[in-house]
């Protein structure tokens, strides 16, 4: 009752607006029916309804804004009521469980489904969710102590995934709750390579600082006075130096190549010409480790969309690495020609070795910073580990694949698969 007085007492209120915002105008439509009165003649029948018209005109609008204020409320209400927590739970796309004050699944959504499985309407989450912290939080929203808390859980199976969970009340005096669950997988496995990272990289530079610095300390000690020492020593110091300076070179590399966006296709590169240029400037190497390079390229255009000067220190690693870590075989292979195993149109550069090959369980994690299949060797043949790391980024920048096949004592081959389009 109260709430009808109050809707009267608004339309009132709007009429009596109305009334006063078009008062001139009723002012001068009276003017206009007493001057027609006074020299038209007409019948007083008909002045007397034509004034209560004025006003009745002028209230109009007001009927008119109060049946279109009644229309919205009627599609706002059939609108809540289609929006039920079904379709908002099924709107959310982290896994999302309702449930009530007996801790009971009343409903959950798809990603709930997909992340846990077995979830079902009538299910006691407890029974569900057995850790630890996944008892507190529930104990603390459904004993009312907290509004909302959030916690991290680990789901084991069947994979497994990291969560921040985040619990709180639907509404007031529902008596259901919501869990939320925000999958922290990815950014933790980022923040585990990034400190993984920053390790391998400081123990990279710790090991050739620590040499250089005992070695100094020699020549300012036993051997201030020996030359042979002194020359021997100050050979290794700049040999260390340089290794520093090559890990330095590529982890600026790699930082850059990460700061940059895809590569847009655009510029062509020819890929005989790049290969030769590279072949060209490692024949010292080649030489100096007994190896002969063999070309094999296929006869016509080798053209790729890409940044030559990349694709240049890709295939220069490569390269390189077949030239010292395949010396054994006493050559290396390197053939170019359009893909023909039914893939995308593209180009194959292959790069073979007959050396010691490489063990296949390596060869996953081949291409991981700081990998090494072998310390030693690696840092005899002044490796850095990030050679492979770095053409694997400038690869997904051409939307190009990197594919290694070996077999321990057979040499290990390359192979890179450039799309043409």
């Amino acid at each position: 009752m109260a709430e009808q007085s109050a809707e009267q007492a608004s339309v009132a209120q709007v009429m009596a607006i109305r009334l006063w915002n078009s008062r001139w105008l009723l002012v001068a439509g009276v003017i206009g029916i007493l001057i027609a009165f006074a020299f038209a003649g007409i019948s007083a029948y008909v002045l007397v309804p034509a004034l209560l018209l004025l006003p009745a005109a002028a209230l109009l609008p007001a009927a008119g804004l109060r049946q279109s204020g009644e229309n919205t409320a009627a599609i706002e209400a059939i609108g809540l009521q289609r929006l039920s927590g079904e379709y908002l739970a099924a709107a959310v796309a982290d896994p999302l469980i309702i449930f009530d004050r007996s801790a009971t699944i009343v409903h959950a959504n798809a990603a709930a489904f997909a992340a846990f499985g077995g979830i079902a309407p009538g299910l006691s989450l407890p029974l569900k969710f057995r850790a630890p912290e996944m008892q507190t939080l529930l104990d603390g929203v459904l004993s009312g102590t907290i509004a909302s808390d959030v916690v991290d859980y680990t789901e084991k199976l069947p994979v497994e995934r990291a969560y921040r969970v985040s619990a709180s009340s639907v509404g007031h005096g529902t008596d259901l709750y919501v869990l939320v669950f925000k999958d922290q997988s990815e950014t933790r496995r980022i923040d585990r390579m990034r400190a993984d990272f920053i390790a391998n990289a400081s123990h990279e530079l710790r090991t050739p600082l620590a040499s250089i610095a005992g070695f100094i300390e020699t020549l300012r000690g036993p051997a201030r006075n020996d030359p042979a020492a002194r020359e021997q020593f100050l050979q290794i110091m700049q040999n260390q130096t340089g290794r520093m300076a090559r890990l330095i070179d590529d982890l600026l590399s790699l930082s850059r190549l990460e700061m940059k966006p895809y590569l847009k296709p655009g510029t062509e590169v020819d890929l005989r010409q790049t290969v030769d240029s590279v072949i060209d400037s490692l024949a010292p190497l080649a030489r100096e480790n007994s190896v002969v390079i063999e070309r094999d390229f296929a006869k016509g255009p080798l053209n790729v969309p890409g940044d030559r000067d990349e694709l240049f220190q890709v295939f220069e690693n490569l390269l390189e690495n077949a030239c010292k870590y395949g010396q054994s075989g006493g050559r290396v292979v390197v053939s170019i020609a359009p893909a023909d195993d039914g893939s995308e149109p593209g180009i194959d550069v292959i790069i073979r070795d007959f050396g010691p090959g490489i063990p296949e369980e390596h060869i996953p994690r081949i291409t991981e910073r700081f990998y090494r299949i072998d310390v030693e060797t690696s840092r005899t043949q002044k490796g850095t580990g990030l050679g492979l790391s770095i053409v694997k980024h400038i690869l997904t920048r051409h939307n190009a694949r990197l594919t290694i096949k070996s077999e321990v004592g057979k040499g290990a081959a390359f192979s890179v698969h450039l799309p043409t389009h």
